[in-house]
């Protein structure tokens, strides 16, 4: 909650926060959610606590438009310790031996890099978010619970190899949703036949948006000693983030029948497709769907 001198806020659009280590993704959100007094605030795609990196969170009605954030792809610098393998794929499990990194060397790395490149399919891990029966993952984990997980289809649209040294490789992955680079790790280790785990993971790319516009909380803290106004001047309109999506520039009577759940005629869309949606005075209003008899459909609409 808000201190009681600070009036919640009406506030809407994205921040992109530079997340620290060691705190749950959940945690950071309401850390900025306080600091922003917004009255609502989401994030688009959950990072592990151990890791650092991009994290955009949406303000008030921005959070509207983070579903149609959560297909992007996603880029990552990842460290990996070889020799050893981890209970949770990262070094905040337990760890063991598992195989010699004798003969591990440059050459042998990418040779098997390559073959984790393209349209792969991945095990997620048992200390994961998903859930079964309601259920998270982790939390079965955590009682030595583990239940068969179907693979998943998961794109490495690239891995760039950097260093290998004193048994730690650094990578720098660019790959689709819904990829695990513990699980990515694990699996190149294991082909190795040495085993690793994570040791720091930092994603650094999301979508069209990388670490370049983000900000510490320590950072956003200090803008805020300054004024709202300084710290309101990082905040992304929401139409910022859906820079894929074509655009719609409606009318008076187009605003107000497609504010009324109408469809709309608009000439120029000849598929169905996603569409952001602006009104007469060409402020953002949200998300609508073309179909193929030139209409448009409301999907998510600012309020």
């Amino acid at each position: 909650m808000s201190k009681p001198n600070q009036e919640v806020r009406d506030i809407n659009g994205v921040v992109l926060l530079d997340k620290a280590s060691g705190s749950s993704s959940n945690y950071v959100l309401q850390q900025v959610k306080r600091l922003f007094c917004a009255n609502k605030a989401g994030h688009t795609g959950s990072l592990d606590p151990l890791a650092t990196g991009l994290l955009p969170i949406c303000l008030g009605q921005a959070t509207k438009v983070a579903q149609f954030l959560l297909d992007d792809d996603k880029r990552y610098l990842v460290r990996a310790k070889f020799g050893q393998v981890s209970s949770t794929g990262d070094s905040e499990g337990k760890i063991v031996n598992f195989g010699p990194t004798k003969g591990v060397d440059e050459s042998s790395i990418k040779t098997i890099l390559s073959q984790f490149i393209g349209d792969i399919h991945q095990i997620p891990p048992m200390y994961s978010a998903l859930k079964r029966q309601g259920t998270p993952l982790y939390k079965l984990a955590r009682k030595g619970i583990e239940i068969e997980r179907p693979p998943r289809p998961v794109t490495i649209h690239k891995i760039n190899f950097l260093n290998f040294e004193y048994e730690v490789l650094s990578l720098d992955v660019f790959c689709s949703k819904g990829t695990y680079i513990r699980t990515l790790v694990e699996d190149i280790g294991k082909s190795l036949g040495c085993g690793g785990y994570v040791i720091e993971l930092r994603r650094t790319g999301f979508s069209h948006l990388d670490l370049s516009g983000s900000k510490t909380y320590e950072e956003l803290l200090k803008l805020k000693e300054q004024n709202l106004e300084s710290l309101d001047s990082v905040i992304l309109g929401a139409d910022e983030m859906l820079p894929s999506f074509e655009s719609a520039y409606l009318d008076s009577e187009q605003t107000g029948d497609i504010r009324l759940g109408k469809k709309i005629k608009y000439l120029g869309f000849s598929a169905s497709q996603k569409i952001k949606l602006y009104d007469y005075n060409e402020q953002f209003i949200g998300i609508g769907e073309s179909n193929l008899m030139s209409e448009i459909l409301p999907k998510r609409l600012f309020v």
